[in-house]
């Protein structure tokens, strides 16, 4: 495969938000969720995170789109819009029409180019990197950007929870109520955050260092699991969901705009789908042995899952030991389908790492369960 990621690129807007300043940004809440915040800022393991949102007036500072296009500028010699693919992924783009890469496209301006935009959720940006690295190696692009961008703000500021109103899961005729009351809802508030990464991709190495996309391999549960994380649609008691048109046709459209997560099918699911179902067959298919991985980059949405992944490795028989482990979780914050580009430019520019090291991402989606291996090698 003859294509190489020459260059990484982040952008985190503001000055890191520390825990206690979260309230700051987004809007108080009452006792309940607080208490729900306690507990869920304690297991998760994040420090401090970025908001697009300016603390003095409460106004956001950027869109999606806007946040992508500075981490694209960011590109060496990318601002000249020398690439002729441009694709971009991300869960909360600006609007639902037209697609989040034209949008990006119209903030960066420079020439006519391919633009492609993936949907999903944390594994958007991912996919959105696959299509750029086929495009350089099929020879349809001379050079490529892919993104991964999200402005969760949008989605967890208590203004928004009031006036988007809030449903119980299960019943999408249920009567609005406060957004306290609903942990599907709060759970999220406490764990994502804002961010873009952008990836320069050519034919050829030409940064210190570069690295060799030798796959990205991508893989759905979706066939026999039901739908955990969701927005713009209301989950019902058998597990189906209903659409935000349908919902808003039939007058019970409260909450439907709202992020929910189930915690509880999360926790019992996500290991075993997407690392105990997923990862035999693909390194079976790519002959990948955890010997060759110098560097694991695991994009959890908390540190509560870093032991258990770590075990779900050595029950399957894939033991990466911790000390090769990289994450930025932490000072970072989750920052969904821009987390694994955030993390890999961090690490590239680390300074440490070295010529022929191997470099093993692991992207999960709990969306409908799905998640993407990558594997490069540095040069």
């Amino acid at each position: 495969m003859d294509a190489y990621i020459t260059a990484l690129a982040s952008f985190l807007p503001g000055d890191p938000v520390a825990n206690e300043e979260i309230d700051l940004y987004l809007g108080p809440v009452d006792r309940l969720s607080s208490r729900t915040r306690t507990k869920i800022l304690t297991s998760n393991g994040i420090r401090s995170r970025h908001y697009a949102i300016d603390r003095e007036t409460g106004e956001p500072t950027h869109t999606n789109a806007q946040l992508t296009a500075e981490a694209v500028r960011r590109l060496p010699a990318a601002g000249a819009g020398g690439w002729s693919c441009l694709a971009c992924g991300t869960s909360s783009p600006d609007q639902l029409m037209p697609g989040h890469a034209s949008m990006v496209h119209g903030e960066l301006g420079g020439q006519p180019c391919e633009v492609v935009s993936t949907a999903g959720i944390c594994l958007s940006g991912v996919m959105a990197l696959k299509y750029g690295a086929m495009s350089v190696a099929l020879g349809s692009a001379e050079s490529a950007v892919a993104t991964g961008s999200e402005l969760a703000s949008s989605f967890m500021r208590t203004d928004f929870f009031a006036h988007a109103g809030s449903t119980k899961a299960g019943d999408c005729a249920s009567k609005p109520r406060h957004p306290a009351f609903s942990f599907e809802e709060q759970f999220l508030r406490w764990m994502l955050s804002d961010g873009a990464g952008a990836a320069l991709i050519e034919r050829q190495p030409s940064g210190t260092p570069s690295l060799r996309i030798e796959w990205i391999e991508l893989s759905s549960q979706a066939h026999r699991l039901e739908t955990c994380m969701y927005a713009g649609c209301s989950k019902q008691v058998d597990g189906g969901v209903v659409g935000w048109r349908e919902a808003s046709r039939k007058g019970h459209a409260g909450g439907v705009l709202t992020v929910k997560q189930d915690a509880k099918l999360l926790n019992r699911e996500v290991l075993p789908a997407l690392v105990g179902a997923s990862l035999p067959p693909i390194a079976r298919k790519q002959g990948l042995t955890p010997r060759q991985v110098d560097w694991f980059l695991p994009h959890y949405s908390s540190a509560y899952f870093r032991e258990p992944l770590d075990r779900q490795l050595h029950d399957i028989g894939f033991p990466i030991p911790q000390e090769r482990w990289f994450t930025n979780l932490t000072t970072r914050g989750n920052t969904g389908s821009a987390s694994f580009y955030i993390m890999l430019e961090e690490l590239v520019h680390s300074g440490r790492l070295r010529s022929g090291d191997r470099i093993l991402g692991f992207v999960p989606e709990s969306g409908r369960f799905a998640v993407g291996y990558l594997l490069f090698t540095v040069v």
